[in-house]
């Protein structure tokens, strides 16, 4: 009996603090991402010629000869807007931002 209360204990702590570092994990990878796509708008813009204001969208920086092969995914579920250049990426997840 006084396991299994010890168990509970040990569970009852560890739950939560996994479920906080798997959240931070998932907040970093999509930090990460939004620099690669924010990379990527700045690259494509200096190659195409674009200044600040003109729209970037995915097909204009993701396929195979492009800047990025596949389109970063946020692991929250969020959505990435690209904005134009001169913005800084965006994700719908209010807590995902550069």
């Amino acid at each position: 009996m006084i396991v299994v209360a010890i168990i509970v204990m040990i569970t009852a702590v560890a739950i939560p603090n996994f479920l906080k570092s798997r959240q931070i994990a998932r907040t970093q990878v999509c930090i990460q991402n939004l620099t690669k796509i924010e990379s990527a708008k700045q690259m494509w813009a200096m190659q195409a010629g674009k200044k600040n204001g003109d729209l970037a969208t995915p097909a204009d920086l993701v396929g195979p000869l492009l800047f990025l092969k596949t389109a970063p995914e946020c692991p929250a579920g969020g959505t990435y807007d690209y904005l134009t250049v001169g913005q800084s990426v965006t994700c719908t997840e209010q807590t995902h931002s550069l």
